[in-house]
């Protein structure tokens, strides 16, 4: 049986151009800004392997909507959602509907979300790190409020990575300390 065709649109945010894309199953792609138009559009046909730009239906322009009240600091719940798991591993399915009750403005890290899923040590972390890179429906499914142990930012895979990550939780209003606080070192003498 052949995949349904997906169809994707670009659309402002504050944050800047972002895509979407459907099919007949439910939601395949968010894309969030690239450098340019082209790129984000780009990547999002790839991803999707959308055929081609279409008007949304319904049901797309309220999720388009809700991502770009998300964008501009509304707190908004996407769980309802419908996404298309087709070809996505029973591991990510699982993990992924886990992540979507991780509410707007809490955060979780990729060990404590292993564990929910029932899995142990750093191998379960680095997991769950993996799928975090290839959720095909970020903001929707909320990868960006998975943290690294210590609560430190961990990886982001959009454009600009962390800096895009500390922005999205910085919407919701989590505030992450980047930069470890240490006591200042005096400068070097020459010969020591």
């Amino acid at each position: 049986m052949s995949a349904p065709a997906a169809h994707h649109q670009l659309f402002d945010t504050v944050m800047g151009e972002c895509g979407v894309a459907w099919n007949g199953r439910g939601l395949c792609g968010i894309q969030l800004p690239e450098i340019d138009r082209g790129q984000t559009e780009l990547r999002l046909a790839v991803k999707c392997r959308s055929t081609n730009a279409e008007d949304a239906p319904p049901w797309v322009q309220s999720v388009v909507a809700d991502v770009q009240r998300y964008m501009a600091g509304r707190p908004i719940d996407f769980s309802a959602i419908t996404v298309d798991f087709e070809g996505i591993d029973d591991f990510r399915q699982k993990l992924y509907a886990a992540l979507r009750e991780v509410p707007f403005g809490q955060t979780v890290t990729y060990g404590e979300l292993a564990a929910r899923l029932g899995m142990t040590g750093w191998e379960g972390a680095r997991d769950v790190g993996e799928a975090m890179g290839r959720n095909p429906v970020p903001v929707v499914i909320p990868c960006h409020r998975v943290l690294a142990a210590g609560k430190k930012p961990g990886g982001f895979s959009a454009y600009g990575g962390v800096a895009t990550k500390q922005k999205l939780l910085a919407l919701e209003g989590v505030s992450l300390d980047m930069l470890p606080r240490r006591a200042p070192v005096p400068p070097r003498l020459p010969g020591l």
